[in-house]
């Protein structure tokens, strides 16, 4: 049973700092000369320099699922330890999978809005960079674990 629970921590802190590194690192597109991601747009062309995001309403919208997934995670996995220890013998972990399961929606909504909407403003040279892909990584991670965490039952 240890063994289990060490496995599913591991699992969800894998899926957290997906979550948390491809939110704010600069690659969720990439290009020659420049990329992009949730917050900045850097270019290397006159010099590297980088601007402020796009102020579209979508951008907004993945920039705030992101940021919830993160803190949904982030819930998810305190309550485990809370439930881990206050939590009766055969109690499923159903609220803690809820907010991991939630999380793993939110990051899958962030980066569906990112898929359908970057064409409107990413040049044909770039391409979806590695943060955009830790990203649809965090996904399968965290909805697994949520799944794990519904039907695992308390034991001693």
């Amino acid at each position: 049973m240890l063994l289990l629970l060490l496995g599913i921590v591991v699992l969800h802190i894998a899926a957290l700092v997906l979550l948390f590194v491809s939110t704010i690192v600069n690659a969720w597109t990439t290009g020659s000369t420049s990329s992009s991601d949730l917050w900045n747009n850097c270019s290397t062309i006159g010099g590297y320099h980088c601007d402020p995001a796009n102020t579209g309403v979508w951008i907004q919208a993945v920039q705030a699922l992101m940021i919830l997934s993160i803190i949904f995670s982030f819930i998810s996995l305190f309550l485990f330890f809370c439930q881990l220890f206050t939590l009766q013998k055969g109690g499923r972990f159903f609220l803690t999978g809820v907010f991991q399961i939630l999380a793993s929606l939110f990051v899958m909504s962030g980066a569906v809005i990112y898929t359908v909407m970057s064409p409107e403003w990413v040049p044909d040279s770039e391409a979806f960079g590695w943060a955009y892909i830790m990203a649809w990584a965090a996904f399968p991670l965290a909805l697994i674990s949520g799944l794990i965490y519904v039907i695992l039952r308390k034991r001693e």
